[in-house]
């Protein structure tokens, strides 16, 4: 048997996989998850670099996704990418998913009741920001702009990351600040990174590139660094991402978790010093400054000055 298929024998139930995970499933098919760092600052012991980058209370930070379809298997999603996820009969409104993923955040984070300080536990059920990025590629939910619409109604300060295949969705939509990750120079590169339903994919990556220029809410281009795989010609990302002019350039090392484990070695991993040495070269290509970097979470931050605004 081939090691794909025995893979793919082995995630058997899709949604019994997820909630193993940790996602609790909100609705019919959106999901929640608390990552580490919301573990770590409800109970006071540190804040995630989206804390010190843009003023992001992480205790406070509900992660979702409106979908678990996707259409790339990239090799560093923690995600079960082996799985399809079929295209739901209807989909939920934006007013129960957004209803549905605050109670599944409250379930989530009812076990540091004991554990954390009463005042950060008492927020953290109360969230303000959103992450819009957890799995699947939310432009393929097509009531995005209503559900960012929904959530800033209710309060939240909304990040959306997108791997930009969907130019006509990114077109639309205005959160509060927009990712788009860009994990390849080329398109030989991406073919074998983000394993693509289509090659034509990489065209409309470059189109949402182009229309990212053009937009009024911040933007952020996301580069996952994969040692011996994609951390190659920062000449080529940098010309690549002159076409979106973003405020903001996140570059951020593989890391190896979930199921990205069956696909990468943990050497794929690079180290921040690795991370600092490649983005200091797509800087100076761009013409764009070291802002900020958090060692912890191999993270560098590069903008057009040097310097960075919080949001909130």
């Amino acid at each position: 048997m081939s090691r794909r298929k025995q893979k793919v024998r082995d995630i058997t139930d899709f949604k019994s996989l997820l909630k193993k995970q940790g996602y609790s499933l909100a609705g019919k098919h959106s999901a929640v998850k608390t990552c580490l760092w919301l573990g770590r600052a409800i109970k006071d012991e540190g804040e995630c670099y989206k804390s010190v980058f843009y003023g992001i209370q992480s205790h406070r930070c509900l992660q979702m996704t409106p979908t678990l379809m996707c259409n790339q298997k990239c090799l560093h999603c923690w995600r079960p990418t082996e799985i399809d996820v079929p295209i739901p009969a209807d989909w939920n409104s934006p007013v129960e998913i957004v209803g549905s993923c605050i109670d599944s955040q409250r379930k989530l984070i009812s076990g540091f009741g004991g554990s954390a300080p009463r005042e950060l536990w008492a927020e953290g059920n109360e969230p303000r920001h959103v992450a819009i990025s957890l799995s699947g590629e939310p432009t393929l939910f097509p009531q995005l702009p209503e559900l960012i619409g929904e959530f800033k109604k209710q309060g939240f300060t909304t990040f959306v990351v997108s791997n930009g295949t969907v130019p006509l969705m990114i077109e639309k939509i205005n959160p509060s600040q927009l990712y788009m990750s860009l994990d390849a120079p080329d398109l030989q590169t991406y073919e074998k990174v983000c394993v693509p339903k289509s090659p034509e994919l990489w065209d409309r990556i470059n189109e949402s590139l182009d229309i990212l220029r053009s937009k009024d809410t911040r933007t952020v281009i996301r580069i996952t660094l994969i040692k011996g795989v994609n951390m190659f010609k920062p000449e080529a990302y940098a010309e690549l991402i002159k076409k979106a002019e973003p405020d903001y350039i996140e570059v951020k090392a593989y890391m190896h978790l979930g199921f990205s484990r069956k696909r990468l070695p943990r050497e794929a991993m690079p180290s921040h010093e690795e991370v600092l040495d490649f983005s200091g070269k797509i800087a100076e290509n761009l013409g764009y400054k070291v802002a900020d970097d958090v060692e912890i979470s191999r993270v560098v931050l590069l903008s057009k000055d040097g310097s960075v605004s919080h949001l909130v």
